[in-house]
């Protein structure tokens, strides 16, 4: 019989050992933590539990020449939060639009403000980290929206910003990376043209079936219950195979941008990810695909702890800078 101090993983051995040592040990810990589940408490709850978590894990952040706060107009007139980072005060710089994950629900500049600093960092690129609106307060298509809308506002209005607007790039991770694989769909029809996609483990399908939600549907760390949580706040099911929610149901990918994809392997959204990544390919579109193995859903804010947080970190500012040098 286990005794109450030994660990037994709500997902399953097998899983368990999938993990690297490391990470193992992260998640262990975060499963003996006494917090609820997030899909447990309410929207406001969650939203602020996940704020007081910021930076726990976290890199210590890369010092930049700019750190500018402004705001870019929705099509509503609502003024959109958003933040520059760059190296250096240079003029010409090629910029991303960076776009937070959580789930359309938590998240914000400040959750990712370690990561896109390491980018522009890492990049010698600027980064634009947009705080889109969030869920309930504002259901689909609200984000996606919000996502569309800087793109283009950054396409027009970043020279004024000394920003090389010729040179401009989307990307996002989890729920940010769903809105910069729309965006960059959405720049296609538009005849804008993105320097590169850079997708970390984002969500594509309209319906959680794929294999891996099956087998990762009690996680570690995103679980089946998180994720139709998520949802629930954000779309209505009839919603859901519309392709600014789930592009992999998009009816064409030809012609748009070059795309560079990472994935967790222990992820729910991993079968997803390289579901995509076949659907760019088959339509002619330059990929680079990388899956980090051992770790999970997350695991970019993660790089205190897990060395293959801080090798994503390098990976995704070295293509960016190819991208840009094209």
């Amino acid at each position: 019989m286990a005794s109450s101090n030994t660990f037994v993983p709500a997902y399953g051995p097998d899983i368990h050992a999938r993990l690297t040592p490391a990470m193992r040990q992260l998640v262990e810990r975060m499963e003996r933590a006494p917090y609820p589940p997030m899909h447990t408490l309410s929207a406001a709850e969650a939203k602020a539990a996940y704020a007081k978590s910021i930076g726990v894990l976290d890199l210590p952040k890369a010092e930049l020449a700019r750190v500018e706060d402004f705001s870019i107009p929705a099509r509503d007139g609502f003024k959109l939060a958003a933040r520059l980072y760059a190296p250096s005060k240079d003029a010409g710089l090629p910029v991303l639009l960076y776009l937070h994950g959580g789930g359309f629900t938590i998240g914000s500049i400040e959750s990712h403000d370690t990561f896109c600093r390491s980018l522009a960092h890492g990049s010698g690129a600027a980064v634009v980290s947009l705080d889109y609106r969030l869920a309930p307060e504002f259901r689909f298509p609200t984000a996606a929206n919000d996502a569309w809308d800087a793109l283009q506002w950054l396409s027009r209005e970043g020279v004024a910003l000394g920003l090389d607007t010729q040179r401009l790039a989307v990307g996002g991770d989890s729920a940010g990376g769903t809105l910069a694989a729309v965006s960059a769909l959405q720049a296609r029809d538009a005849g804008l043209t993105l320097s590169l996609q850079l997708l970390i483990y984002p969500g594509t399908t309209a319906y959680q079936d794929t294999d891996s939600h099956a087998h990762f549907a009690h996680g570690p760390v995103l679980d089946k219950n998180l994720i139709d949580w998520f949802f629930a706040q954000y779309i209505d099911m009839p919603d859901r195979a519309d392709w600014r929610f789930s592009p992999l149901g998009a009816d064409d990918a030809e012609g748009v941008a070059p795309a560079w994809i990472g994935l967790a392997e222990c992820d729910p959204l991993v079968d997803e990810g390289v579901l995509y990544a076949d659907k760019l390919r088959a339509a002619g579109v330059r990929v680079d695909l990388e899956i980090y193995r051992g770790v999970v859903h997350g695991f970019i804010n993660m790089g205190r702890a897990i060395v293959e947080a801080r090798q994503l970190h390098s990976d995704a500012a070295a293509a960016m800078r190819e991208a840009f040098s094209r």
